[in-house]
């Protein structure tokens, strides 16, 4: 077998295994698209002539374990053909807001700086991350986003606080987060 021949093979399955890499991501990507936050709008930041334009995206998503509690983040989305075919990685700033929406209750007892949300910004290495954790002195739930990568993680983050304040006439009964976080 001779060099080039070996190079030849060698550059074959590079290619089939990259293809198949990007066959997964998007197999995973429409798999998960039940726990995917609501897009609220998106707006161009950067015109690209022929391939998809950067963008900015506004999502909303509900905190699974705790009633009455909605965040909101926007976060860069790259566009061009690495953008297109999910291939390029995001950047790490993320905004977040999150409020109160209604009567706060706990489904069950949390731990401080528990994930609330979890998405991938890039095919291996990067992870945005929601957690939420409770200030008890101020009876304030207090969420963070911020990504992660394998190798270095961003110090670039955002944050937002909630007060648990009754909701409504009949909403006298304020829980306490102190008495559901560990």
């Amino acid at each position: 077998m001779t060099r080039r021949h070996t190079t030849s093979i060698f550059n074959r399955l590079k290619c089939a295994a990259l293809a198949g890499l990007v066959v997964a991501g998007f197999a995973g990507a429409s798999a998960s698209a039940a726990d995917d936050p609501d897009l609220i709008f998106r707006r161009s930041t950067v015109f690209k002539l022929l391939s998809p334009n950067d963008k900015l995206a506004t999502y909303g998503i509900d905190d699974p374990e705790i009633e009455g509690v909605a965040c909101h983040f926007t976060v860069p989305e790259r566009g061009g053909f690495k953008g297109w075919l999910g291939l390029a990685e995001e950047v790490s700033d993320i905004s977040l807001a999150c409020r109160q929406i209604g009567p706060i209750r706990f489904k069950d007892k949390l731990t401080q700086a528990d994930d609330m949300f979890s998405k991938r910004r890039s095919m291996f290495f990067k992870k945005m991350q929601i957690v939420r954790g409770c200030d008890a002195k101020r009876n304030v739930l207090v969420y963070m986003v911020y990504s992660d990568r394998l190798i270095e993680g961003s110090p670039k983050n955002s944050t937002s606080s909630v007060p648990i304040m009754p909701w409504g006439a009949g909403d006298q009964a304020v829980q306490k987060c102190g008495d559901y976080f560990k």
